[in-house]
């Protein structure tokens, strides 16, 4: 793997709650150069990305029902559309994973769907949603319910974590959740993914992309590996 291919596999992370438009801007510009594969940002922040962004090939990408996944789907599916007309490319939406360990399958199922139907309508079939599974709130059996469920949903993606929730990734999460979906479905493994050793772990086990606050650092960090 050369230095780009790993830079086009990472979402570059910003989603502290403390931070505004000042340090979102300085952030940018330090990120936008590397070649991430987008950027990710909070809601309020999409339309100072999409203007930073505008004519690179990295993306804009945010969040929806973050970070607990329990708003109704409507407002979930309102927020993701708008998400899009702001200048977002891509949708980490946040499964209502209550409704999950409860059973309700069809409340799971269609809430994400409605995300993807109103994601589709909003890009004309250009954006892409990923599911957030929270994967530290599930067992075995449950992530692989939640992978099925999100693939016949129409997601392009099933991602990991929140990195709010009460674990980051693991690479057996990242592995039953690429056994479940298949090759042709994205995995994103993201919460807790700081250094080079454990971003390559993570793509070693079936992950697509990364998810992390440390996108430079894990660069810096595979250019003096060399």
């Amino acid at each position: 793997m050369d230095r780009a291919t790993l830079a086009s596999a990472i979402d570059q992370t910003l989603l502290k709650p403390t931070v505004g438009y000042q340090a979102a801007a300085a952030w940018m510009e330090q990120s936008a150069e590397h070649g991430f594969a987008t950027l990710c940002v909070s809601p309020f922040l999409v339309p100072l990305a999409a203007q930073r962004l505008s004519g690179g090939a990295t993306r804009v990408c945010s969040v929806s029902g973050f970070p607990l996944g329990y708003a109704n789907t409507e407002s979930k599916a309102e927020e993701s559309a708008h998400l899009v007309q702001l200048g977002c490319h891509e949708v980490d939406m946040v499964l209502n994973y209550a409704a999950l360990l409860e059973g309700d399958d069809a409340f799971v199922l269609d809430d994400i769907a409605a995300v993807v139907r109103t994601v589709a309508a909003a890009s004309h079939g250009a954006a892409i949603v990923k599911v957030i599974l929270e994967t530290g709130n599930l067992n075995e059996a449950q992530i692989a319910r939640a992978c099925g469920l999100a693939v016949e949903a129409g997601a392009h993606f099933v991602k990991t974590s929140t990195g709010f929730g009460p674990r980051g990734a693991s690479v057996e999460d990242v592995v039953l959740m690429r056994a479940t979906v298949g090759p042709d479905i994205g995995v994103k493994a993201a919460g807790g993914i700081r250094d080079l050793d454990t971003a390559l772990a993570m793509i070693e086990a079936g992950a697509s992309r990364i998810g992390t606050s440390s996108g430079i650092e894990i660069l810096e960090a595979f250019d003096a590996r060399g």
